[in-house]
């Protein structure tokens, strides 16, 4: 039973890892009519979290050595409650600055999730960490799919939508708790594992891959509906895709770990996953609306795999919780401030050149790096004290 509820929170508290983030898009152009933000503005609020994700995981090392992982992971729900349930209040700075606490709440929650699946299931890691990277790709997918609906049947606005995220948050939290102040391991004691940790090269190569996988997926995300669109295809056929390549990635964050997880060695996974990626990239550079369907399921394979190979990398290669949670601080913190200048550069291209064609290289350009950083990163290696 206690293991059942383990469990459980971990799921819950990974289908709230994203919906704060991905429920902003559909929302966007509501926000700016109402709040009087401009494009550049709008699109600052999506900057503003993916930036907070980088600067503030390192936040959760710290709590974790002072009050645990359990406790960490709970302290992050209610902040993230507190800060989706008061970005609607009126003004651009209040939303900004809630945007922030909520994004800050994430990232001390992604940077500690490796950490708990590695200190309460060390002997099914794979599995783990297939079913909570699927929950924070299912919670994305849901959250963009349900938030528009939402704010026409309870006809709250746009306001009220985004502090229903909180309710989500509260019920994990709930869940938590008894684990958060039950039986738990105590806060590590003795040297930190910091130090060692960026001094390994495998560290590096883990913190490319996750980066770089990052990258690319978020240029997907921002821009796949307007390419598109811009192909010929209509507005709905566009949105119908993005969620089809969404929904596609939830099947392979889920099976790709658990297999992955039995060997060694996670290269083939590594190379498969990019190497689809890079397909689908090559497929919206040369025929986007040709069996488009097709081309978002090859997309969604290599990108959902990517994802979730990065998280079992590195919750795999230390050999202790908590040098899992620092590989997981330092990996996430850069990876997603490298992340984060993917959509802008995406988009400043097209606008430079007029069109698809350089955008749509220089992304096939990102994931060849994330081929090269893949090929050291899947390879078997061990962060363990020996090596701190």
């Amino acid at each position: 039973m206690r293991s059942a509820l383990l469990v459980a929170g971990i799921v819950l508290a990974a289908l709230n890892l994203r919906p704060a983030i991905a429920g902003i898009s559909p929302l966007l152009d509501e926000i700016m009519t109402d709040t009087g933000l401009t494009p550049a503005g709008g699109g600052a609020i999506t900057t503003v979290m993916v930036v907070c994700l980088g600067v503030f995981g390192p936040v959760a090392p710290m709590l974790a050595r002072r009050i645990g992982l359990d406790r960490t992971l709970l302290a992050g729900l209610l902040l993230l409650a507190g800060g989706v349930a008061v970005r609607g209040l009126d003004g651009p700075l209040v939303l900004y600055a809630a945007v922030a606490v909520a994004a800050t709440a994430i990232a001390v929650m992604n940077v500690a999730m490796p950490g708990i699946v590695k200190q309460h299931f060390p002997g099914r890691v794979n599995l783990l960490t297939g079913v909570y990277s699927a929950g924070i790709v299912g919670g994305a997918a849901a959250s963009s799919a349900l938030v528009v609906p939402l704010e026409r049947v309870t006809g709250y606005g746009w306001r009220g939508v985004s502090a229903l995220v909180a309710v989500p948050a509260l019920v994990a939290a709930l869940v938590w708790l008894p684990q958060a102040y039950g039986r738990q391991a105590p806060p590590q004691q003795g040297p930190r594992p910091f130090r060692a940790i960026v001094r390994s090269r495998v560290t590096w190569y883990v913190t490319a891959w996750m980066g770089l996988q990052s990258l690319t997926f978020y240029v997907m995300l921002a821009w796949l509906p307007k390419i598109f669109l811009d192909a010929g295809l209509p507005a709905d056929q566009a949105g119908y895709l993005l969620s089809l390549t969404t929904l596609v990635q939830v099947g392979a964050t889920l099976a790709v770990p658990v297999l992955a997880g039995r060997r060694p060695s996670q290269l083939p996974y590594v190379m498969a996953a990019t190497l689809l990626t890079a397909a689908g990239y090559v497929a919206m550079l040369v025929a986007p609306t040709t069996v488009p369907w097709l081309w978002m399921i090859v997309l969604g394979v290599g990108q959902g795999a990517a994802f979730a190979l990065a998280l079992l990398i590195i919750a795999l290669r230390p050999a202790d919780p908590a040098s899992v949670t620092a590989l997981s601080a330092v990996a996430q913190s850069v990876g997603y401030l490298l992340a984060a200048l993917g959509p802008v550069a995406f988009g400043l291209l097209r606008q430079a050149s007029g069109g698809w064609t350089a955008p749509l290289l220089f992304g096939l350009a990102m994931v060849g790096l994330q081929l090269v950083a893949g090929w050291f990163a899947g390879r078997p290696a061990t962060l363990g004290k020996a090596n701190l």
